[in-house]
């Protein structure tokens, strides 16, 4: 400062000493001053034309410059050594979702038994790349519950009971045999005085001795007793009984007797067990041959054909004839029906209008 005084610069050097008292300042109030990498530039481009650079810095140190000046030189030799286009192409979206689904769904299968699969469906794509999409695994590979109950769902029946009130004033008690399978009911008959032995003995007429299943599903019911769970026994079914005041687990007999009542018997008064049985054998035959299941992809439990003839399928849509259709091909059993609206159990008039 004081050469430049002497030299003749006095102006010079009054404009130095304020702008470095601005700089104490503004070091004192900011700890730290944001840093622009045009301000990098400048200092990196300083330090290699003025040797005393150093002697003017105040808000950064000489070591900072420098370590700027490293990372420049990194990134511009990152930069040429990088490939235009590095690695093999990414696989496409819809291929790795497709191996990991068929990973989940057969959890016995391997990298080879997927990319073998992979070639037969003409996806090109390497072994290595299918095991590297496939998911890791924690555990040993092991069946979902779904293809578990897939596995047994063969083996497995329910039964229960539910009771009609007639018009005497009389309760009869309706006792149902559900295949799991196709949901269908095997077996069914009906008692006003429900005992273990007349329970066992409905066992036997449901299932001829090659065709029983594994496992039976039952609730606590007092009338399953000491004879009925030996003579289930002796025919090589074990018993699944369910929780105290739990009709929810066993879903299948309790959905079907809901369909029973929502269906049918809601809409007449029994008379008697005759009367009943009748009705019932009705319903079941309606509800094997015509009635479509959700469980099973809204098919029947006796697979129901799809009409083929677009044209008569059109013609009978125009004409009005296919309620009378429904109606006659269910026995009557559709609570309501698109011409009148009203419940027919039974109408032989529209039975010879559909022939």
């Amino acid at each position: 400062m004081i050469p430049l005084i002497l030299g003749g610069y006095g102006q010079v050097a009054l404009e130095n000493l304020a702008l470095r008292e601005q700089l104490a300042i503004f070091q004192r109030s900011v700890r730290r001053p944001k840093i622009r990498p045009t301000d990098r530039l400048f200092w990196v481009c300083l330090r290699k034309v003025w040797k005393e650079w150093k002697s003017a810095l105040v808000i950064v140190r000489p070591e900072t410059v420098l370590d700027w000046q490293r990372k420049r030189f990194r990134r511009y030799w990152s930069r040429l050594s990088q490939h235009k286009n590095p690695g093999r192409p990414r696989t496409h979206a819809d291929i790795r979702k497709l191996v990991k689904t068929m990973a989940e769904a057969n959890v016995g299968w391997g990298a080879r038994r997927i990319h073998g699969e992979l070639l037969k469906l003409g996806i090109e794509v390497s072994e290595r790349t299918v095991s590297r999409l496939m998911p890791k695994r924690s555990t040993a590979p092991s069946q979902t519950w779904r293809a578990f109950l897939d596995n047994h769902v063969r083996d497995l029946v329910s039964i229960d009971f539910f009771t009609v009130p007639t018009a005497r004033l009389r309760v009869l008690f309706v006792f149902i045999v559900l295949s799991h399978e196709r949901r269908r009911v095997i077996h069914f008959n009906i008692t006003e005085h429900p005992t273990a032995a007349w329970t066992a003995q409905q066992i036997v007429e449901a299932f001829p001795e090659d065709q029983t299943p594994r496992y039976l599903v039952r609730d606590r019911d007092g009338t399953y007793g000491e004879y009925f769970q030996h003579r289930v026994q002796g025919m090589g079914i074990r018993e699944v009984r369910t929780a105290p005041r739990s009709p929810w687990q066993n879903p299948y007999a309790e959905r079907v007797i809901g369909s029973i009542r929502r269906e049918c018997l809601s809409h007449m008064i029994v008379l008697h067990d005759k009367h009943l049985r009748r009705i019932l054998k009705g319903y079941f035959r309606y509800y094997h041959e015509s009635r479509t299941h959700l469980s099973l992809d809204k098919d029947a439990p006796e697979a129901r054909e799809i009409q083929a003839n677009k044209l008569e399928r059109n013609e009978s849509f125009r004409s009005g004839r296919w309620a009378d259709f429904i109606i006659a091909t269910n026995a009557g059993w559709l609570s309501h029906y698109m011409s009148g609206g009203r419940f027919v159990p039974d109408n032989p008039a529209l039975l010879q209008s559909s022939s």
